[in-house]
Parts: structure tokens; C-alpha cells; sequence
């Protein structure tokens, strides 16, 4: 078996155990992304040194050191800073860029044993729903070609479905890794803001909201890096009433294979034995729209003057961005502001009756990869971000959530299941989320 098929819990198992030796680990990793990257645009870089790394892994092993990671190649997104190799936020302003450290997650994950692989391609400054970026180009879903891995961690997804490493460590400010996971049959976790240690890196458009977030083919992998990136313990499942709605009080429309996928996933869960209950919460009228000022307000501070100068530089998905932003009053930022908050107390409130919540992660399916966004959602014409009605909400509340697979649509791409819990119970939503991949059938 090539290594890069096992799961990160046995790879690092088998090279701690001396099965396999972590330069082996590295040329595996290496060679299955020297052959398969070239078509799917997953990786900006191979690291020049993975093999370096992976030997220093081999000495510290040598040496009697208990590594969780031991010689497991891992994908880091490209708007998160990795010493000495290039971090663009796949934009023409930063090309050339050299991180001049370890981000701290990064540096944790060393740590532990793993080596960078290499570096995910990510939509520009990480705020697009798909990942096609000026500096880089499109990334393609391995699912299949003609699909979108979403955004902005495409990249990243893109390598650990294909194969190329069983881990990637991407951002979340909006759902960016919980929807490309989705896309690609994947889980993907939004921690509780702040449990996993953020920076030192870029400036962001919204702070608060973005968190770093593990990727990976199953729960126990997503696990056992939250265990290296914050210390998190093993823990019981959550346990009692979880709620479910299938457009999570928005209304939102979903494809009709999505809402059958909805629909058998959650009669599945209630025959295993959890408690469903049918409930969404009270919105008053707010939803993702109502914070996206936020952002355009952001991006516009941070790079307005160089968008007004050099247009041509810029994703012009990015720049309609940029305008929005630099058009918005004080009292439309401040709404957003207030709508932010609104959000939070509603959602906490809100799981205050339960112990979890789930939804659709996404209301369709990947999409041709040349287009931003779908055109249309179950045949009707669909806002640029309908796609991503159910994410961006969990960033505003703090609160953990996950993605994991729950089949695939007619086509055979795949979907993914949200699930949330309240802030602070991250260790026993991984908990409940691997009891809902084991009765819903898993992946890796």
C-alpha cells in the first residue's frame, strides 16, 4: 500500500513502530503530488526540503522522542506563513513574499513530527467561494476535473482527496473549511474561535471571526491534529435532543439531491438512536448577507488605494469586492457590526435547548469549476453566496462546527453534513461527529 493511502493515525503508528521510515513517507507524498498536482492546481509549491524534514523526523525518533505526527506530511494553505517558503494569499501583491517565520500552529504541528508537504493554493486573500486565483490560476476538484473544489481552502482539499497527504491545515472565516471538504468528501473542522493559536501571518479583512482549521478524510485524523494544535482531550460524545433543519431557519432552497441526501442522513441518525428534533433558530430577518459588509469594509482598508491604482493586479471578483467596501457609509459597517453580534447571542441562545445542531454544509453540490458560484440552486437563479448560506453564521458565533460526509449527489459528487455545538465543546462534537461518520459510513 502506498503510504499516502493510510490515514494519519496509522502512518504515524507505522513510522513510529519503524514500518515505514518518514523519508519514505516523503517520497511517497512527493511522488503522488509531482504526478497528480499538474492537473488539479492543489499545491503552489512541493517544499524543496521535504526530505530534510523528514530525515530530522527519523533523528528525533532515533533519539527516543514521542512524535503524535511522526513523519505525516501535511498541506498548509497558502495565506498561512511557513518559514523560508513562499505564503501568497494567491495574490499578485504578495508574489514574492517570504514568511520570515512559522506560523504557531505551524510550528506546533513540527512539533509534533509532522513535515509540510507543501503549500494549498487558496482563492484570493482567502474570500471567494471557489479557488481561481491571478497569481496561480484554477483548482480543480479530483472528483472530478470539470468541478470546483470550492473556496478558499480548494487547494488544500484538492491534495488530501487526491491522495497527496492525509493532512491540511486551511482557514475559516466564512465556511472555507467546512464546504470544501464537502465538495470533495472530506471533514473539516471550524474550532471554537481562538482554541487553536492564530499568526503571527497576514492582516485579516474581518478580525475575530477566521480560525485556523484541520482537514482530513476522517474524524479521528481531524482528532488527533486538534490534539497537537490545542491540547484537546478525548471526550464523550455530546449527548442529548439535537436539533436539525434542513435550511437552518433561513429558508434557503436546496437542490433536491441535497435535501434527499438531508433527508435519509437525518432518518439514518434517528434509527441509530440520537435524538432529532426538528428546530432551527429565530434569525429576525439577519443572514449571511448581513454581516458581508464586514468583509468589503476590510478588504477595502487593507488594499482599496492599490485596487483604485492597479486594477489588473486583482481577482475582479475580489475588486467588486473592494468597491462594495469602499462604498459602504459608517452606519452600514456598523449595522454589520451589530448584525455580527445579533448573530452570536442568537445562535448561543439558540443551543442553549441542545446539544448539536445539524444542517446541509451546503445547499448544492461542486460546481463547474469556471464559474465563482453556481448560476442556479434546484433549477432557480441563486445569489452569489446561497451556496454558503449555512457557514458563515457558526464564524460570527464563535462556535465549533463540522463537516463530514453523508453521501453523494446523483452525479456522484460528493456532500457533506454540518454539525454544531456550543462554544467550548469541540472535543465531544468530534466525539458525536465520529458516532454520525460511523452510522453514516465514513471515509478514509
Amino acid at each position: 500500500m502506498n503510504p499516502m493511502d493510510l490515514s494519519a493515525q496509522a502512518l504515524a503508528q507505522a513510522i513510529t513502530e519503524g514500518q515505514i521510515t518518514p523519508r519514505d513517507a516523503a517520497a511517497a507524498a512527493r511522488a503522488r503530488a509531482e504526478a497528480l498536482n499538474p492537473a488539479l492546481n492543489a499545491l503552489t509549491l512541493i517544499n524543496p526540503a521535504l526530505e530534510v524534514e523528514a530525515d530530522a523526523v527519523a533523528a528525533r525518533l532515533a533519539a527516543g522522542e514521542t512524535l503524535p505526527l511522526a513523519g505525516v506530511p501535511v498541506v498548509i494553505k497558502d495565506n498561512i506563513w511557513v518559514g523560508g517558503l513562499p505564503i501568497t494569499q494567491g495574490s499578485k501583491l504578495f508574489e514574492g513574499f517570504i514568511a520570515p517565520k512559522d506560523a504557531q500552529a505551524v510550528a506546533l504541528l513540527r512539533g509534533a513530527g509532522a513535515v509540510i508537504l507543501g503549500i494549498g493554493t487558496c482563492s484570493e486573500f482567502a474570500c471567494k467561494g471557489s479557488t481561481n486565483t491571478p497569481l496561480y490560476g484554477m483548482t480543480r476538484n479530483p472528483v472530478n476535473l470539470a468541478r470546483t473544489a470550492g473556496g478558499s481552502s480548494g487547494g488544500p482539499v484538492a491534495a488530501v482527496a487526491a491522495g497527496m497527504a492525509p493532512l491540511a491545515l486551511g482557514t475559516d472565516a466564512g465556511g472555507s473549511s467546512r464546504r470544501p471538504p464537502a465538495h470533495t468528501g472530506l471533514v473539516g473542522l471550524k474550532p471554537t474561535q481562538d482554541l487553536v493559536p492564530y499568526g503571527p501571518g497576514f492582516d485579516e479583512p474581518v478580525y475575530g471571526i477566521s480560525v485556523l482549521a484541520p482537514i482530513a478524510r476522517n474524524v479521528g485524523d481531524v482528532a488527533l491534529m486538534m490534539s497537537v494544535l490545542s491540547g484537546l482531550p478525548e471526550a464523550a460524545p455530546l449527548d442529548g435532543p439535537i436539533a436539525f433543519a434542513a435550511d437552518f431557519g433561513l429558508g434557503q432552497v436546496l437542490d433536491p439531491d441535497v435535501a434527499a441526501n438531508f433527508d435519509a442522513s437525518i432518518a439514518a441518525l434517528s434509527g441509530a438512536g440520537l435524538t432529532l428534533h426538528p428546530d432551527a433558530p429565530d434569525w429576525k430577518g439577519l443572514n449571511g448577507a448581513s454581516v458581508m459588509p464586514l468583509q468589503h469594509a476590510g478588504l477595502a482598508a487593507l488594499f482599496g488605494a492599490r485596487w483604485q491604482a492597479e486594477p489588473e493586479l486583482f481577482d475582479p471578483d475580489l475588486g467588486a469586492q473592494i468597491d462594495s467596501g469602499l462604498a459602504l457609509s459608517g452606519p452600514d459597517v456598523a449595522r454589520a457590526h451589530h448584525a455580527s453580534q445579533r448573530i452570536r447571542e442568537i445562535m448561543s441562545n439558540f443551543l442553549t435547548g441542545y446539544a448539536a445542531m445539524i444542517t446541509p454544509t451546503t445547499s448544492c453540490a461542486a460546481w463547474p469549476v469556471e464559474l465563482s458560484a453556481p448560476a442556479t440552486i434546484a433549477g432557480k437563479p441563486c445569489g452569489g453566496r446561497d451556496h454558503a448560506a449555512f457557514t458563515s453564521q457558526l464564524n460570527h458565533a464563535g462556535c465549533p462546527a463540522i463537516s463530514v460526509p453523508c453521501g453523494v449527489d446523483s452525479e456522484g459528487m460528493p456532500l457533506g453534513l454540518q454539525i454544531i455545538a456550543a462554544k467550548g465543546q469541540d472535543a465531544a462534537l468530534l466525539a458525536l461527529a465520529a458516532r454520525i461518520e460511523t452510522i453514516l459510513g465514513g471515509q478514509g
